[in-house]
């Protein structure tokens, strides 16, 4: 009897622990609601790691999501029949419990350019949630659209595109509208996806016409900053966000330099969060960007230098700057793909992370804090993204 009374009593304990962190709504109905606020974000679970869980794509504001469930922070958002995603709540604003129509249709549709990117419009009838991805070989941009039954009967492209090579699309499944965007450059330079009110507007940045270092605009990110000192050398002391700084700087000047335009996103020693340097970033509209970093781990012998992308069209910057700063003697830790960093998450821009050395290895922080290390680890940097530009010249 005793045994019986523990197990029911713990039956009791588990029905409320699980309702304390997770509040079904009726499955009569599906809350409608709207993305609200900077930089809303789709994950593909809650995650429990430092990084949060893996993101599926930012979204533009105004976008109708049907909401099905809850789980501590985040609604639980059925985009198909076999997709369900996460959304931060502080990004959504409930709207009532009406469903979205049976068929939300595409309809018009726009490939052009004008003297900056190319453009692919779809006309909607809701600012529906989308997902995009980098593909290579050849390099395709897919976006694949919740919620939109295909009602499309002609695509016109006009020979203003420059770099869109092909467009096409196919109903994947029901209510998963599938648009697939051809380049005509192997490199992916870069693009963003926003509603113009009920149109959704895919622009794709072009492959600069002369390419050079002095001809680009390149964002250089020094990680930390302020309250957030990052890691700490095992020896010194020394907190990351100052050596991070110090390597921005010097890269500033290696690239200046050579003659390109350099944006920073901090000069000094300032509090920013991700939220502001990605907002910063997108004003700023850089070609491509470099994080700096350093790196620990809580085995003193794990050392060496790593780079980071999060897509694959990006992959190819994070893997030449690595070869190079390699040449410095550095252990190799590797090149990280999927990489679910925030400012390895923005598709506008080749971007790579750096992860220079480990402050917690104690040969790595005597490096780290060399000035004549620091300055070549900008040098080498400087003429990764070089072999980079020269490889895509090659396509031109």
């Amino acid at each position: 009897m005793k045994t019986v009374s523990f197990v029911f009593a713990i039956f009791c304990f588990n029905i409320f622990f699980a309702q304390s962190d997770s509040i079904s709504l009726n499955k009569e109905k599906v809350l409608n609601g709207i993305t609200q606020g900077q930089l809303p974000y789709l994950k593909y679970g809650p995650g429990i790691d430092r990084l949060g869980g893996a993101k599926m794509t930012y979204l533009d504001t105004a976008i109708v999501l049907q909401i099905v469930d809850s789980l501590r922070d985040d609604y639980i958002v059925c985009l198909s029949r076999n997709h369900h995603a996460f959304i931060p709540k502080e990004n959504v604003k409930l709207c009532g419990d009406n469903r979205r129509n049976n068929y939300c249709l595409t309809s018009s549709w726009g490939v052009f350019g004008d003297e900056k990117q190319d453009y692919v419009t779809i006309g909607l009838d809701e600012r529906l949630p989308y997902q995009s991805m980098q593909l290579i070989e050849p390099s395709r941009i897919v976006v694949d659209i919740y919620g939109a039954t295909g009602n499309t009967n002609w695509i016109t492209q006009l020979k203003s595109a420059k770099e869109i090579k092909n467009v096409y699309h196919e109903q994947i499944e029901d209510k998963v509208f599938r648009v697939t965007i051809e380049l005509k450059h192997t490199q992916n330079w870069g693009y963003s996806i926003k509603y113009r009110k009920k149109t959704l507007v895919v622009a794709i940045n072009r492959q600069p016409e002369h390419l050079a270092i002095r001809l680009l605009k390149i964002a250089i990110d020094a990680g930390h900053g302020g309250t957030n000192s990052g890691a700490t050398g095992v020896k010194t002391g020394i907190e990351e966000k100052y050596r991070n700084l110090q390597i921005a700087k010097y890269l500033e000047k290696e690239f200046k330099r050579w003659g390109a335009e350099v944006y920073m996103t901090r000069n000094e020693d300032i509090d920013l969060s991700m939220i502001d340097r990605t907002l910063l970033l997108r004003e700023a509209d850089p070609d491509l960007l470099i994080s700096i970093h350093h790196n620990a781990s809580s085995n003193p012998n794990v050392r060496g230098v790593s780079t980071y992308y999060r897509y694959i069209g990006f992959k190819s910057l994070s893997v030449d700057v690595l070869e190079r700063l390699k040449g410095l003697g550095l252990y190799d830790f590797g090149n990280i793909g999927s990489f679910n960093f925030s400012l390895s998450g923005p598709s506008e821009y080749p971007n790579c992370l750096v992860e220079v050395a480990f402050m917690s290895n104690e040969e790595d922080e005597k490096l780290i804090n060399n000035p004549h290390f620091q300055k070549d680890v900008a040098k080498k940097i400087r003429q990764g993204v070089n072999d980079w530009i020269r490889t895509a010249r090659r396509d031109h």
